[in-house]
């Protein structure tokens, strides 16, 4: 792909995201801008898209740990034995310990991007004071490009903690003057208002449809976020609004195949609102980029290709969501949302409603990967699977080449239908027709009337183990009882993480 062609072809480049990421005193420290600066010619304007490349790279180097901590705490999602991670365990028991690296290596690595998309904005604004008509008009794009970027980080990073930081600038310094931390409201205020001003900018298409940066942000990508973050404000109306746009465009359709699509022949297909993107670069050796995989894959598993390796079988299914959709008689998404093991089978049909279990339900994929039992859990995610023999030859490491889905065009239309069904008004589509285009893909009967129960359940359906979507649905309708489950007690006050002690000793406003 372009994109990472440019990050390949940019030592210079990757070697400064890499010293951020990598810098040991974070954000008690101004972003070094200035020094970065200082070796660039900023009459070449044409160089001006390298600061964006940057943003890209930032935002698609998450570590292992971050969308896995983000995602489990919901009823769709157990933490599975971890004896190496016992906090990350706890975690999902609502016990938290606010020394854990995981918080503070999540929090700090978005803020290191949030930053990093700032010195990006300034740089290309220094770029533009050099530019002709058409160089300050790409300008605005990629600044507006940056600004959704740090608008999904920004949008993570407040739903695991509520109130939080908004930086205005890649001064960190400007921080410590604060005399609050923004609310969440605040935040996602603030996001929403982001991308009313990144609209104007945008490329009107498909990511997708990009051939500049494959894949790239475009004005549907901004409306997904900002229809998001009305969402957790309870903006219903804006919310319709903004998926209404994004369905009225007619660009954007459901691929047809639930399984494929969270493998190589789903990639960047016509769903795709903002994906993080991986390549193998079509070798089975030499450069690669790719998310770490692993810690979603079954701990044992014999692969159809030889060689391919296991996972580390940290993130598990729950009992509680494999058995609400055999009661809903899922098929093609229960299938591809979860790997089973014998022991895993053998426990479920314990409970006698579930003794008589459909033939899809077996130790052994449809792509002949065979998952062996392990300690660590009794299921592992098939949502982040790559079967064996979609592995590009020479390469053993397990999802390598995957890419990773953040915002698809199914929540948008179950987002729509939730928003309607919460008394908004759409045009061109009803909640009906939203909830039956996502159930007719998973070739489920067609609704009537929709509620927003029947709404709730075919996010739980459709999106579960995805970015904690299930979880943050539940907290933003106050539906807490459905996170109680499984011997675990949930109750208001564990809704968010409690701030990193390494952040609040960098910053004493936290601990107020």
């Amino acid at each position: 792909m372009k994109l990472f062609n440019e990050i390949k072809s940019l030592a210079w480049l990757t070697m400064f995201a890499l010293a951020i990421v990598s810098c040991t005193d974070k954000l008690d420290e101004p972003e070094l801008n200035n020094n970065f600066a200082g070796g660039t010619d900023f009459s070449k304007t044409e160089d001006m898209v390298l600061s964006l490349i940057g943003v890209y790279e930032a935002f698609q180097s998450r570590g292992w740990e971050q969308p896995l901590l983000i995602a489990v705490r919901g009823d769709d999602v157990n933490a599975g034995g971890l004896g190496d991670q016992p906090d990350y365990a706890e975690t999902d028991n609502f016990n938290y310990n606010k020394d854990y690296w995981m918080y503070n290596s999540l929090w700090e690595n978005v803020y290191v991007d949030v930053i990093t998309a700032h010195t990006a904005m300034e740089q290309i604004a220094r770029y533009q004071e050099q530019a002709d008509a058409d160089g300050v008009a790409l300008g605005e794009q990629y600044i507006a490009e940056a600004k959704v970027i740090r608008a999904m980080l920004l949008f993570h990073i407040s739903q695991v903690w509520g109130d939080v930081f908004i930086p205005a600038s890649s001064d960190t310094g400007e921080l410590f003057a604060l005399e609050s931390v923004p609310t969440k409201d605040e935040v996602m205020r603030h996001i929403s208002d982001q991308m009313d001003e990144a609209l104007p900018f945008l490329p009107n298409m498909r990511p997708n449809e990009r051939t500049d940066i494959p894949g790239g942000v475009t004005i549907y990508t901004a409306l997904a976020i900002k229809a998001l973050a009305n969402q957790e404000l309870g903006n219903y109306q804006e919310v319709a609004d903004a998926t209404g746009q994004i369905i009225s465009s007619g660009k954007f359709s459901l691929y047809p195949d639930f399984y494929e699509l969270f493998k190589t022949p789903g990639k960047l297909s016509n769903e795709s609102i903002l994906d993080m993107q991986y390549s193998d670069f079509g070798q089975g050796e030499g450069d690669s980029e790719n998310h770490l995989y692993a810690p979603y894959g079954p701990q044992n598993w014999t692969p159809a290709v030889e060689g391919a390796s296991s996972g580390w079988g940290f993130f598990e299914p729950s009992m509680k969501f494999i058995k609400f959709m055999l009661d809903r008689g899922e098929t093609v998404r229960l299938e591809t949302s979860v790997l089973f093991t014998d022991r895993g089978i053998a426990e479920l049909r314990e409970d006698p409603n579930y003794n008589n279990l459909p033939a899809f339900v077996s130790n052994t994929t449809r792509d002949g990967d065979l998952i062996n039992d392990y300690a660590r859990a009794l299921f592992a995610s098939g949502k982040h699977y790559l079967p064996s023999n979609q592995l590009i030859p020479g390469r053993t490491n397990y999802g390598s080449n995957k890419n990773y889905n953040i915002i698809r065009y199914a929540e948008i239309l179950l987002m729509y239908a939730e928003a309607l069904a919460q008394g908004a008004s759409g045009s061109g589509m009803t909640a009906d027709q939203a909830v039956n285009l996502v159930r007719a893909r998973a070739n489920m009967p067609p609704l009537s009337g929709v509620t927003i129960d029947q709404v709730l359940d075919e996010k739980y359906a459709e999106l579960s183990m995805e970015w904690g979507k299930r979880y943050f649905d539940m907290l933003r309708l106050e539906r807490y009882s459905e996170l109680s489950y499984d011997g675990r007690t949930f109750s208001p006050d564990k809704s968010f993480l409690p701030y990193p002690q390494a952040q609040v000793d960098q910053f004493p406003i936290l601990a107020n």
